[in-house]
């Protein structure tokens, strides 16, 4: 993140944040009430204690730092760190694992940094990122699409158990089932991809129930495309790089590889694109730097769920773009008004030398 980012984040009034903030919320009900039909009560017990962790650890932490509590918890930043979080966790997760990751959201990516405006890494994804890396078996027990209601769905007393922690992980593993792009990772190398779909490799109906997941995704990104809480440049430049090297890499090798389609709907690209790599305090700033920015994580999402050891990637895609943020706005930095061109790189540093 630039020093661009606090000045433009804390010059902004509480009042507007704290709007801009609440539509994002609304955005993501379409979202999360998709996968709360098809993954049942587990994405709500995830949202509701992430999001009140969120605002809890956040009080604590202005507390401890001697900040006004009210007028910052007032912006919403907390409850949407927590809301995000929450709904990319595997439905159903223990309240110790939804704990440890806010912990990592609010209390080190966010407060430690200074705040809203500060933070130079997506809170919700470095959560996200330390959960996978340090605990692979919990975050990998997707719950199979059993829906919120009907015989096979979990009542949500059962769904309660899961989120005291009292069910045994053995049981767990026996209730969930791969999302498409582990599945699909993770078969053999000789397997064919016409033959890996044709032996139902995903619980009844899996793939569709992710397919409407992201297109419910799509329109809370359309509405904040309405609205003009983001700009369009992140997610199209997003999604359009991820489609590109997903055709590349499907039109080398169709056999072995997924469809630009499987990897645009078949996990959190959408969601990624919309929700977490528009987050305006650790994107870039400009305009090209934003295409670039986009772009970037694009690539990274389709490098790494081939050849890295991730299946979705977008988490980890956001976050090391994340890092290349300063030296794009530096390079990337938009003509002053009145100016012939912008001073920037190794032109503006000859000129602040003299020479």
């Amino acid at each position: 993140m630039s020093l661009m980012h606090a000045d433009q984040s804390t010059s902004r009034r509480p009042a507007a944040t704290a709007a801009v903030m609440g539509w994002l919320l609304v955005a993501t009900l379409p979202g999360i009430a998709t996968l709360t039909w098809h993954f049942g009560w587990g994405v709500l017990t995830n949202v509701a204690c992430a999001a009140a962790l969120g605002v809890g650890l956040e009080a604590a932490m202005l507390r401890l730092r001697r900040r006004p509590v009210a007028p910052t918890l007032a912006d919403n930043s907390a409850l949407v760190a927590g809301v995000l979080l929450g709904a990319s966790l595997p439905p159903g997760s223990a309240w110790w694992l939804i704990l440890i990751g806010m912990v990592a959201a609010v209390v080190v990516a966010k407060q430690l940094y200074g705040g809203l405006g500060h933070n130079p890494f997506n809170p919700a994804m470095v959560g996200y990122a330390l959960l996978l890396v340090s605990f692979p078996v919990p975050m990998s027990l997707w719950a199979a699409p059993t829906g919120l209601v009907g015989p096979e769905a979990l009542t949500l007393g059962e769904v309660l158990r899961q989120f005291a922690g009292l069910v045994p992980t053995e049981t767990l593993d026996a209730l969930s089932g791969a999302t498409p792009l582990d599945a699909f990772k993770h078969k053999p190398a000789g397997v064919m991809a016409a033959e890996f779909w044709a032996g139902s490799p995903l619980p009844e109906g899996a793939l569709s129930a992710w397919h409407q997941v992201a297109l419910a995704w799509l329109a809370g990104g359309l509405l904040l495309l309405y609205k003009r809480i983001i700009g369009w440049q992140i997610p199209i430049a997003m999604l359009a790089t991820l489609t590109l090297v997903a055709a590349l890499f499907y039109g080398a090798s169709p056999s072995h590889q997924g469809s630009p389609l499987f990897h645009l709907l078949g996990g959190a690209a959408v969601f990624g694109a919309f929700f977490i790599a528009t987050d305006p305090v650790s994107a870039a700033t400009s305009r090209r730097g934003k295409l670039l920015y986009g772009a970037g994580i694009g690539a990274l999402v389709m490098l790494i769920r081939p050849l890295g050891a991730y299946p979705d990637a977008v988490a980890f895609a956001v976050l090391l773009m994340n890092f290349a943020v300063p030296l794009i706005d530096y390079y990337t930095e938009p003509r002053v008004y009145g100016h012939a061109a912008a001073r920037r790189g190794i032109k503006a540093e000859a000129g602040e030398d003299g020479r």
